[in-house]
């Protein structure tokens, strides 16, 4: 089960949530340059080009996790920062998440590499109806810790992606997605591209309503035992 806080308006509660279906939309990108940046960012570290985009992931719902610590097997992994949509019984509701990836895998298999790695949650959640009018003005942000150094590396409107109506169409043929249903958004290019990290900090602020989600933790990698 997960937890999360949720605001709107002046109120909040705190839940528990199941999830029984977990999507992770991959070249989400709204823009076709932005879309071939990123497909060549990766290509750069030998992933192959996607059969089409969007493409919509299937990923155990087990690799959902909210920690401050997350281990991973080798030295290959990172973090991507991404808009979050979660479908409860009330409604949709808006978080922040981290694609964790193992990129060495994503070489033989984005799908596979997607599943190596567990997917870290914020713990905060927004009401979909509050930020759908000006979502375009949503921001993305994550820094990395990187040779003892915090870099900035990611930032960028979620303009640049497609929007959850858009993705939610596509995947369902519907505005909506069933309650249970949580969907990874698409994420934005690294600048500097993309490479591990120590630690990574996310957030997805709403300039709007003068708000943010934030998270972060801490990556520990295992060794690799042949």
């Amino acid at each position: 089960m997960l937890t999360f806080d949720r605001l709107w308006g002046e109120r909040r509660d705190r839940v528990a949530v199941q999830i029984d279906t977990l999507i992770v939309a991959g070249w989400a990108g709204r823009d076709h340059h932005a879309i071939e940046h990123h497909i060549e960012e990766l290509a750069a570290i030998g992933v192959p080009r996607p059969s089409s985009v969007p493409l919509f992931y299937r990923i155990g719902t087990g690799q959902l996790i909210q920690t401050g610590h997350l281990q991973v097997l080798g030295p290959d992994t990172s973090g991507e920062v991404e808009p979050v949509i979660v479908s409860l019984a009330d409604g949709l509701w808006v978080t922040v998440g981290s694609d964790h990836t193992d990129r060495k895998a994503e070489a033989a298999g984005v799908a596979l590499s997607k599943q190596l790695c567990s997917k870290v949650l914020g713990g905060s959640l927004w009401r979909y109806e509050e930020v759908e009018k000006h979502w375009d003005d949503l921001i993305l942000r994550a820094w990395a810790t990187i040779g003892g150094q915090r870099v900035l590396y990611q930032e960028g409107a979620v303009s640049g992606l497609r929007s959850p109506a858009d993705l939610m169409q596509r995947y369902s043929n519907s505005a909506t997605l069933p309650p249970g249903t949580l969907m990874f958004g698409g994420t934005i290019g690294a600048i500097g591209g993309i490479r591990p990290a120590t630690r990574f900090e996310m957030e997805l602020e709403d300039p709007v309503l003068k708000r943010k989600i934030g998270h972060a933790y801490d990556i520990e990698a295992l060794p690799v035992v042949a």
